[in-house]
């Protein structure tokens, strides 16, 4: 293997992310003091160093809405300037009536790979980010994420379990359209049942082919580093949308708040070993340069 690939990370000025702003609201990963403040690719880098790292890509952070063109605008400065990211995931309002003006605007940013609009909900409020759960079945947004296709861009979902029923809708609307799932499908509820119903509609997303997923904050929910959880997940994950279809992420700095990278990177290494250098070798680096045409 040439090196791993960090499929999904951020970097960040804290002044420019509402949601680091004010009082600390209660968010999905916890208590977060620890990240309210710049995390600059500098800090990115270091964090990495000695991992086996050698290419990454930025996912958008949630910058107010209007100045999604300058989040891409600093990223892809500090990739001038660092060589990292390798490509970026920036930011579009969806459900806008025609969103091929605000990609347009991207199109000068060499390092663009996709756009991710966070489509989250569920029914504890601690954990929603969109207006509603239903929003993948909206006529404009499927229509507007459609056009993706003619920029060969790709679209980072972001659903629970119980929407991935109109996710799989979102992903038939848009057959040319690459989806990456985030997240491995946000596993939330560990119980038995919890399980369960995650597997299910993960299989009905796995059989879109336009569909992958990524093995990444798998810490989000049980807010610590966990060997054997992120094991299990990668393991589920892998057998449901097969070795060719899952690539890993760091979900850097948040998991920071409760392990080092190289903690992170042994976990997934000790969860892929056992299931074999192709797996292995695809997992952590052959999967994410295809999807996001790192090459």
């Amino acid at each position: 293997m040439t090196g791993i690939v960090d499929a999904h990370h951020h970097i960040w000025r804290r002044r420019d992310l509402p949601w680091l702003d004010g009082p600390m609201q209660p968010r999905i990963f916890g208590p977060y003091e620890a990240i309210r403040r710049d995390y600059p690719i500098a800090e990115f880098l270091a964090d990495l160093e000695g991992t086996g790292v050698t290419r990454s890509v930025y996912v958008q952070a949630n910058w107010a809405k209007d100045r999604f063109e300058d989040e891409v605008a600093y990223v892809q400065q500090a990739a001038d300037d660092t060589g990292f990211p390798h490509g970026i995931v920036g930011f579009a309002d969806f459900l806008a009536e025609d969103v091929r003006p605000q990609l347009d605007r991207l199109t000068k940013y060499r390092g663009m790979r996709g756009l991710r609009m966070q489509l989250q909900w569920h029914e504890n409020p601690q954990f929603r980010f969109a207006s509603g759960p239903d929003l993948a079945r909206d006529p404009k947004l499927q229509r507007n994420v459609a056009y993706l296709a003619d920029y060969g861009w790709t679209f980072d979902l972001q659903v629970f379990a119980g929407q991935m029923e109109g996710a799989a809708e979102l992903a038939d609307s848009a057959p040319k359209v690459t989806f990456i799932l985030q997240h491995a499908g946000m596993l939330e509820d560990l119980s038995a049942e919890g399980w369960e119903r995650w597997r299910k509609r993960m299989r009905l997303l796995a059989s879109r082919p336009n569909v992958v997923t990524k093995l990444s904050a798998l810490g989000t929910f049980i807010h610590m580093n966990d060997p054997a959880h992120i094991a299990a997940v990668v393991k589920e994950t892998i057998a449901i949308f097969g070795p060719t279809r899952c690539l890993f992420g760091s979900n850097f700095p948040v998991e920071k708040l409760w392990t080092r990278y190289a903690d992170l990177i042994a976990a997934y290494r000790s969860a892929l070993k056992p299931l074999g250098q192709d797996v292995y070798d695809a997992a952590l680096h052959d999967n994410a340069v295809r999807v996001y045409r790192l090459n």
